[in-house]
């Protein structure tokens, strides 16, 4: 969506911290060659309840990186995103930027988005020169940007992410292919301390017909402290068009040392001996217009020289079914289990939500609103790992549903994105 607005003066809703980006960008605004201002964003909120105790518990089994979502957030959260053009060139070029406020904040608790249980930050401000010419279309960028982050939507789990503050070109072409290069410090906000990482990626393969191959390069390096070390990451995706009445993704990672985060900047006190593995395979399908959904199979190995190995598998599905234009029957179920040095620890989640969805009957359209109904059971290796993991969390002894190794969650919750 795209509106145009005059120059204003507002206050951030972030504080005194947030004010100098919204400044910024209000600056911005003021060109006289100024364009539309693009206004984009994504809110999800609900409330839910735990078995009838109390504010909504939700289930994610230790060890494992993402849970499966449906019915299974427990969590007011907000993207709101404006992007301006500033002005455009001579030779089409285009020169932007781009700040979005993230606010996020936990059931059970007031929403003011600050202290233990929450937080509002800027989570994106960066300036862009797109569309050069000398980069056979391609950008320069700097700041602090989601950036070629690719995810399975189900369970919110981004595999190959490479967001960043740094600086970077993105999408120089030549050959057919496309080159990027993006150096960073600080790949996430919570990442301390700082990092130089260096990115690396190749797209725009194209090995089959309706399939596009990319390859991607991650370099760590060392830090300037003791018992630290550099490491890497490769990184080799391949998307279907056309498979299966949908399409689908493949991709193979693999890391060592500090690159074992793959995507993310790990840690930086394992040396090469250190390496993990992983293979994610997503299939996405709207086979007619009402019948549509998600599917996912995530495998993760990690091999560590001190015996802590660790193997992940992740297998699951959501679907919906459109009855009418705008009323929808969506299932999910998904399957956690983690191979860890204190036994194996599984967990199994179901969730039906019949929706209401006035943009239409896609899978993908929202906004959505689901009044949902989750159950999950986990085993005693789990419920033990929780405890002293995370205690007081949904499958620990201390948590919302004590001893037992099963629980229930309902409620209602609304999703959309512009």
């Amino acid at each position: 969506m795209k509106i145009s607005l005059n120059p204003v003066l507002f206050r951030s809703p972030l504080g005194a911290r947030g004010a100098p980006y919204l400044v910024a960008l209000a600056l911005g605004l003021a060109l006289p060659q100024a364009q539309a201002l693009e206004f984009t964003g994504y809110v999800r909120s609900g409330a839910g309840s735990a078995d009838g105790n109390g504010s909504q518990s939700c289930f994610q089994l230790p060890g494992a990186p993402s849970k499966y979502r449906l019915g299974n957030e427990c969590e007011q959260y907000s993207e709101l995103d404006l992007r301006h053009d500033l002005l455009t060139l001579n030779d089409g070029s285009v020169i932007s930027v781009e700040g979005m406020a993230q606010l996020y904040n936990e059931y059970g608790h007031t929403p003011e988005f600050t202290g233990e249980h929450g937080f509002a930050r800027m989570n994106q401000m960066y300036a862009e020169w797109s569309k050069v010419p000398a980069l056979g279309g391609g950008s320069l960028w700097a700041g602090r940007r989601f950036y070629k982050r690719n995810d399975i939507h189900i369970s919110d789990f981004f595999y190959w992410n490479q967001s960043a503050t740094g600086a970077g070109i993105e999408d120089y072409e030549l050959g057919g292919l496309k080159y990027s290069y993006a150096f960073s410090r600080k790949d996430s906000y919570f990442q301390d301390p700082y990092i130089n990482r260096h990115d690396f990626n190749v797209a725009g393969f194209t090995p089959n017909p309706g399939g596009e191959l990319e390859f991607g390069l991650s370099y760590i390096d060392k830090p300037d402290s003791r018992n630290a070390h550099s490491g890497w990451a490769l990184t080799a995706q391949h998307k279907q068009s056309e498979f299966l009445g949908g399409s689908n993704t493949l991709a193979l990672q693999y890391g060592r040392g500090p690159g074992t985060g793959l995507g993310y900047t790990g840690d930086v006190t394992l040396d090469s001996d250190n390496k993990s593995y992983r293979l994610v395979e997503i299939y996405d399908w709207q086979t007619t217009p009402r019948w549509g959904g998600q599917a996912q199979f995530v495998y993760q190995k990690d091999v560590r020289p001190d015996g802590e190995d660790q193997n992940w598998l992740s297998v699951g599905g959501r679907s919906s079914y459109a009855f009418t234009e705008q009323f929808k029957l969506i299932g999910e179920v998904g399957h956690d289990q983690v191979d860890a040095v204190d036994g194996t620890r599984k967990l199994s989640k179901f969730t039906v939500a019949p929706t209401w969805s006035p943009a239409g009957a896609d899978f993908w359209a929202r906004p959505e609103v689901r009044l949902y109904y989750t159950y999950a059971s986990w085993n005693q290796a789990a419920q033990r790992a929780a405890s002293q993991l995370a205690a007081g969390s949904a499958l620990s002894d201390s948590g919302a549903f004590g001893n037992a190794q099963h629980g229930s969650n309902f409620g209602v919750q609304v999703e959309y994105w512009w």
